[in-house]
């Protein structure tokens, strides 16, 4: 079947191809100026990589295999200066370019890394999650974590192109992957309501990679976003609805030190700011109840009580969509209406993670 080719425009625009056997698309993504590549993938997944390998195999490039940590772990200024010594000693260029094959994380790390070696180079990601293909990979956000918060570090960096291939899915046990679920049920209630009437048909099969709407929902989740991005960057008004759910996850991922899965905490992020609309008289309560329904069909968690309320408040005020000491969320309207909620009180804040705590 002929991949898929989504357009994220704006002042770098690129393509996100998604479908099977994409890894030959490469050396044209790559160009003939480039002398090095510096291929940055997680050390515990070698095999991963072994596609990109045989793809650049005889084509003249001096490949650089650089194995990263696995996951957050990844994220962080120590391994970000061990890419930057590598780098230098490979003699990276400005024509050079970074290939990162992985989960979100390491395309997060490898994008920043580009972005930031001689004031940006190119980078080509190649995500192997479901989480990496529609949320991480696309957008150009790059960044590393640091002990007060994650992704407080980085820069809008937006990749010279995206491949999404889908066999890689198969890779990951299913508790992963269904964590990735999270942000295309995500899209489905910001943005595009089939994504929502996909899941309800069939959750057992969007619950696997192998499903009979695996392709239509990651195209349509990765349409979403470059819809959004292209637009809109540098988050500087639209794309904040693409953090939908994620005020609250961060703020648990941090209380757990970044062993939670990420899917994990947006989904329970999502509920909360469903009731948090309720609260405000903004959302009507089914629609909150359905954020629940969807969730729990697919196998993704809807409460949380492992950290206690101020612990995670303290955490939501360095969230990026503050402003000064005013605490913003993105909250719906409806389904597909995404608004925003500024400055709630603090009663109303702790009264909906009462209904997401019980």
């Amino acid at each position: 079947m002929t991949a898929a080719r989504v357009h994220v425009g704006g002042a770098d625009p690129y393509d996100v191809l998604i479908g099977t056997g994409l890894a030959g698309e490469l050396p044209a993504l790559i160009g003939d100026r480039a002398r090095v590549v510096a291929l940055v993938f997680p050390a515990p997944l070698t095999g991963l990589a072994d596609p990109v390998r045989a793809a650049l195999a005889g084509t003249g490039y001096t490949v650089r295999e650089l194995p990263v940590p696995d996951g957050e772990a990844a994220k962080s200024s120590s391994v970000l200066f061990m890419l930057w010594q590598e780098f230098a000693a490979a003699g990276m260029t400005r024509t050079d370019v970074v290939v990162a094959v992985g989960g979100g994380a390491t395309t997060d790390l490898a994008g920043f890394a580009a972005a930031s070696w001689l004031r940006g180079v190119r980078a080509v990601l190649l995500p192997t999650t479901l989480l990496g293909m529609v949320d991480a990979a696309v957008g150009g956000k790059t960044g590393i974590n640091i002990p007060a918060g994650k992704n407080l570090v980085g820069a809008f960096h937006p990749p010279a192109g995206v491949l999404c291939d889908l066999a890689a899915l198969g890779t990951l046990d299913r508790a992963d992957y269904v964590s990735g679920l999270a942000e295309v049920v995500k899209a489905g209630f910001i943005a595009d309501p089939a994504i929502l009437d996909l899941v309800e048909k069939d959750p057992e099969g969007a619950a696997r990679p192998d499903g009979p709407h695996t392709r239509e929902l990651v195209e349509r989740a990765v349409r979403v976003k470059a819809d959004v991005v292209s637009a809109d960057l540098k988050e500087s008004g639209l794309r904040e609805i693409l953090n939908y759910g994620h005020t609250l996850a961060h703020a648990i991922e941090k209380a757990e030190d970044y062993r939670f899965r990420h899917g994990d905490a947006v989904a329970i992020g999502m509920v909360y700011a469903a009731e948090l609309a309720v609260l405000a008289g903004r959302l009507d309560p089914a629609v909150a109840e359905r954020h629940r329904a969807v969730l729990r069909s697919v196998g993704l968690p809807t409460s949380y009580s492992g950290a206690e309320w101020p612990e995670l408040r303290a955490a939501m005020s360095i969230d990026k969509k503050s402003r000064g000491a005013t605490l913003r969320f993105v909250v719906l309207d409806g389904v597909a209406e995404p608004g925003r909620l500024e400055a709630p009180d603090e009663e109303t804040l702790r009264a909906a993670y009462g209904r997401v705590a019980r």
